[in-house]
């Protein structure tokens, strides 16, 4: 039987990307690095990541992927990333815009994977 993998695409890191993390365009076009808060997101690492920058590695860009989880995440809260490129609940203040990935699929805590869509998007406050 056959599977739909999706949108993967393959670039070169800006550095260091663990698997499973959130990830925003990069230093120049091809590249992307891991995403901190308030980065504009792009997509899902996989099951490898990238140790140091200049190494290729492949980025999911739909559908529903799992994500490392930084904090408490209920089912279909909105997720943008921490500073290490987990996802964590996005919730920002009225009139303020913050770029999600998509929403959690699934709950979990800090350390665990969970499923998200993968849809980025701002949402505002």
């Amino acid at each position: 039987m056959q599977q739909n993998v999706g949108l993967i695409k393959n670039f070169t890191s800006d550095g260091l990307i663990e698997k499973r993390r959130l990830v925003s365009f990069g230093s120049k076009e091809g590249h992307i690095k891991r995403a901190a808060i308030g980065d504009k997101l792009l997509g899902v690492t996989g099951i490898r990541g990238a140790k140091a920058a200049g190494e290729r590695i492949d980025a999911c860009l739909d559908q529903i992927r799992t994500i490392e989880y930084g904090g408490t995440v209920a089912y279909g809260d909105p997720l943008t990333a921490d500073a290490q490129g987990r996802a964590i609940k996005a919730a920002p203040g009225a009139g303020v815009k913050v770029w999600i990935i998509g929403f959690a699929m699934e709950a979990g805590k800090l350390g665990t994977h969970g499923s998200t869509t993968v849809q980025p998007q701002q949402l505002i406050g």
